[in-house]
């Protein structure tokens, strides 16, 4: 097999938006500290959704969009860090509620990387003959982890989905997803933290902001080098949406093209761990920022500490 590529994406996010204004009214902060320090200025929240609804709404559009159906998926694999349910897992229950029949269906938690790792998983699956089409999906319900009294936190996070089709290219093909780089640094894992029965997440703000700005870049130039491309000859870059001056940072220092684009989403829709990467490159496509071809960049970080980073061909 010569590998795999996206053929289709789809994204959701749940209605109600938080503006800054409105968190103001929840805790200490205004919308000129959230912007000058995060760049954020809305995100989503959900209500009555769960996790699993958000997942399943935006797998259901990719598919829509890739003109498969259900019964041709034989992978389901959901990238999270906000699953309550231990079992079933996240995927089985999306893959029942599509109608996925006998799908391998598994999830997968490294936090903020975790759709770069699904991706790579699904792209090893395919290429080893163990599955033919996938569906990859990053979703989050983040807002069941904040403690909406500590401005550190609350005002970063929202929820959301994103998902792929990925299936197996024709013999011969040029791959669509690119060699995976990826990686941890365990010893400092306590940088981000989400424990107990009742979650709160909590973080060390400006260690995880000095590990990425400076440590990141020449680890996104690495997956750039297996793919066999230049950053400059990228057409997008699609990092994880953490902190709007970190996108900048990092993009910075890539050696992109005048005229790559770069997602920004957290602006719009905060952090969404797991959710922002297929979330934000979503949009892109779907507003005709990207055309089909392009080669685009996706790079995942933050808890654990662990990074993931692939080259990928826009669908």
């Amino acid at each position: 097999m010569s590998g795999s590529r996206i053929v289709a994406l789809g994204h959701y996010q749940p209605p109600k938006v938080l503006t800054n204004d409105g968190l103001a009214a929840l805790v200490d902060t205004d919308d000129e500290w959230i912007r000058t320090r995060v760049g954020i200025r809305t995100r989503h929240i959900a209500e009555d959704e769960s996790l699993v609804d958000l997942a399943t709404e935006a797998a259901q559009k990719a598919l829509a969009n890739s003109g498969r159906t259900a019964a041709e998926i034989d992978l389901v694999v959901v990238a999270t860090c906000t699953a309550i349910e231990r079992s079933p897992n996240t995927a089985a229950a999306v893959a029942a509620r599509l109608g996925v029949r006998s799908p391998a269906a598994y999830d997968i938690n490294t936090v903020c990387s975790g759709f770069s790792y699904a991706l790579a998983t699904a792209d090893h699956a395919i290429r080893a003959g163990a599955a033919r089409r996938a569906l990859v999906i990053g979703a989050e319900r983040m807002s069941d982890t904040l403690d909406w009294t500590d401005r550190s936190t609350c005002v970063i996070f929202g929820d959301g989905a994103g998902a792929a089709v990925v299936e197996a290219q024709e013999e011969g093909a040029e791959p669509g997803i690119g060699p995976v780089v990826w990686g941890s640094e365990p010893e400092r894992g306590d940088a981000v933290v989400i424990t107990g029965w009742d979650p709160v997440i909590s973080q060390q703000g400006q260690s995880v902001f000095r590990w990425a700005t400076t440590q990141l870049a020449p680890l996104a130039r690495q997956a750039c080098e297996r793919a066999g491309i230049d950053p400059s000859e990228l057409k997008g870059f699609v990092p994880h949406q953490a902190n709007l001056r970190i996108i900048d940072a990092i993009a910075g220092k890539l050696g992109l093209g005048a005229d790559a684009v770069v997602a920004r989403d957290v602006v719009h829709s905060g952090n969404t761990s797991a959710a922002s990467i297929p979330l934000a490159f979503s949009k892109l496509v779907e507003r005709g920022e990207l055309s089909p071809g392009d080669p685009v960049l996706l790079f995942g970080f933050g808890g654990g500490l662990a990074y993931a980073g692939q080259v990928v061909r826009c669908p």
